[in-house]
């Protein structure tokens, strides 16, 4: 068994259908939040599981740090992801996603820009090596 994502079965199509329909209705310019509760309506609507707001804990040397990050979505329980609205996405933003990854156990997550017009021009797959 691989343990890179299944493509035919890794839920980014619906995903990322769903946020090009939000970004249909609500254009750009809005902030994160608004384009997160909008996307959770989307997600339900369409049937498809999801976690807002999902704490990651960690540990450093075997010792509890706690709290450490907190994703965005969790989708179906196999796919991170992070929305942003901002005019260029850094490689933090990128880092951010991969430590989510590493602390959730997770391979894929995607980065998902919404000030890019069309938002499918600012979705970033990102899979975290094995």
């Amino acid at each position: 068994m691989s343990n890179v994502p299944d493509i035919q079965n890794d839920f980014s199509h619906e995903i990322i259908g769903a946020a090009v329909e939000v970004q249909r209705v609500l254009g750009t310019g809005l902030s994160e939040e608004a384009y997160a509760a909008a996307l959770a309506i989307e997600l339900a609507e369409r049937e498809i599981g999801f976690t807002r707001d999902v704490a990651l804990s960690a540990t450093y040397k075997g010792r509890s740090l706690g709290e450490v990050y907190r994703a965005g979505f969790v989708i179906e329980q196999s796919v991170i992801v992070e929305l942003k609205a901002v005019d260029v996405l850094t490689d933090l933003h990128r880092a951010q996603v991969l430590a989510a990854l590493r602390l959730s156990g997770l391979k894929l997550g995607l980065l998902i820009n919404f000030n890019v017009f069309p938002v499918v021009k600012g979705v970033h797959r990102i899979v975290s090596k094995p």
